[in-house]
């Protein structure tokens, strides 16, 4: 599941749930439920006990953000998995998210929320990015040569080629996270990758 602002540009898919309400937006513009977010996409589903051992957290604090994230249709119980009446699994629901900030104009509330949305989730990025210098002496030295990349490019475009370029960025990326793990027996690490494209100037 991944929340992608101004990805409107990018391909119409079946899958794909276009998030319009600041209330859905609100619950994800929380570090923790982000992160939970990510450890059930990476992971699959889980327990409140496990989620709490994998982000280290109280059971209490996870169990108060899953509600949350359910009450935004943004996960569901798996009951099929429970081995008894007391266990409670949970998974993502089915879909990737979009949002685009231009949904959110002329509500000054809805405005406020998803830029705190975009705020988080650059944070997040950015953070993810940083924590490699720290666990990169923990990776296989096979992981340590081209297989991170840090690359920028100014490009001088029109609105319509900005949204052209922005799909583009956005397939490359669905092509990849869609497609089918190879089941050949070789070991895979979870690999994180995202993109932006904004005006600016030097």
């Amino acid at each position: 599941m991944t929340a992608e602002p101004d990805a409107r540009a990018a391909a119409t898919r079946s899958d794909v749930r276009q998030i319009s309400d600041s209330r859905v937006l609100a619950a994800l513009t929380h570090p923790l439920r982000r992160r939970l977010l990510d450890v059930l996409k990476v992971g699959g589903a889980a327990t409140v006990g496990l989620l709490a051992e994998r982000t280290g957290q109280a059971v209490g604090n996870v169990s108060h953000h899953l509600k949350v994230l359910a009450g935004a249709d943004l996960i569901e119980e798996a009951p099929e998995l429970a081995r008894d009446r007391r266990e409670r699994w949970w998974r993502l629901t089915p879909g990737t998210l979009r949002w685009a900030r231009a949904d959110f104009q002329g509500d000054p509330v809805a405005e406020a929320v998803a830029d705190a949305a975009g705020s988080l989730q650059l944070e997040r990025q950015a953070g993810l990015v940083r924590a490699w210098t720290a666990t990169r002496p923990d990776y296989d030295p096979a992981w340590h040569e081209g297989c991170a990349v840090a690359t920028e490019a100014w490009l001088r475009l029109t609105p319509e080629e900005a949204r052209e370029f922005a799909a583009d960025l956005v397939a490359v990326l669905e092509r990849w996270a869609d497609r089918p793990v190879p089941e050949d027996g070789r070991e895979r690490e979870s690999v994180f990758a995202f993109a932006h494209s904004v005006p600016a100037r030097p």
